[in-house]
């Protein structure tokens, strides 16, 4: 039996330095997202706390006041949220996306850590070791972020897991090439792995004026949703902004039998 197309909402936000200001921020757009239908609402990575901010001191547990007044959103407006948030992980923290709501309060930790493009995520930040999917209204939905788009592995075996859709919140580093770069990689992720790929990016922050360290990756809009067999079926510019897709599995079936890409992959 095929479920019910799923209706997921991209928040393309600028995120500060203090966690309480992003929240209220986030609370305007899952209002407006839940209002609109959407059961998921995800948000970029660093939600809770932009890079270039002081990560040790905003890093908190997933029980911790932020996670939870999520989850009281979450719980308020019917949805399940994805946020990227810090969590402590000794004396480094976990680059964190929380999973909150519809029964679920859980979080993936960021593997692939951006050590690339003159930036080492992994001085401040240890890697996470799992994979993590979840389950709503039927649908399984994979997690990963940022920087695991260059790696096709991680989304293969989230699809080897059920997932046919992969949230995948962001904020990307500016620089030549690098819009480029970030189309064609979520593109080929879904077709690696033959799911539906939701790309949530931090928007630039120059279209709002907020001044960032320029060495940190803090986003450049272009969040984009992308089907099983590699097609944009929404995007946004620069600027903030919300991103709906209604999230089919048929597709996602129909897409895996037709290219054989899971079916097919040898091991070695």
């Amino acid at each position: 039996m095929t479920a019910a197309p799923l209706c997921i909402a991209a928040c393309q936000i600028t995120s500060g330095p203090d966690p309480a200001d992003n929240l209220a921020t986030m609370k305007t757009w899952v209002r407006r997202a839940a209002d609109s239908g959407a059961r998921v609402v995800v948000f970029p990575e660093a939600t809770m706390a932009r890079f270039g901010s002081p990560l040790a001191a905003v890093a908190q547990p997933l029980d911790g006041p932020w996670a939870t007044a999520v989850s009281e959103l979450a719980e308020a407006h019917s949805v399940l949220i994805a946020a990227g948030m810090f969590t402590p992980d000794g004396n480094r923290v976990r680059n964190t996306v929380l999973l909150s709501g519809l029964g679920h309060h859980t979080g993936y930790h960021k593997i692939h850590l951006y050590d690339a493009f003159g930036f080492r995520e992994s001085d401040t930040v240890a890697p996470g070791a799992h994979p993590v999917t979840i389950n709503v209204d039927d649908v399984v939905l994979g997690v990963a972020t940022c920087y695991d788009v260059r790696f096709p592995a991680l989304f293969q075996q989230l699809a080897t897991s059920g997932a046919t859709a992969i949230l995948l919140p962001t904020s990307w580093g500016a620089g030549p090439g690098k819009a480029e770069q970030w189309e064609v990689l979520v593109r080929a992720r879904a077709l690696d792995s033959g799911s539906w790929i939701v790309g949530c990016d931090q928007a630039d922050p120059k279209t709002t004026g907020v001044q960032v360290d320029p060495g940190a990756p803090t986003g450049i809009g272009c969040s984009l949703v992308v089907d099983p067999l590699g097609q944009v079926t929404g995007r946004l510019a620069a600027a903030p902004g919300l991103l709906f897709t209604e999230v089919d599995t048929a597709t996602t079936t129909h897409a895996r039998r037709a290219t054989g890409v899971l079916a097919n992959r040898a091991t070695f």
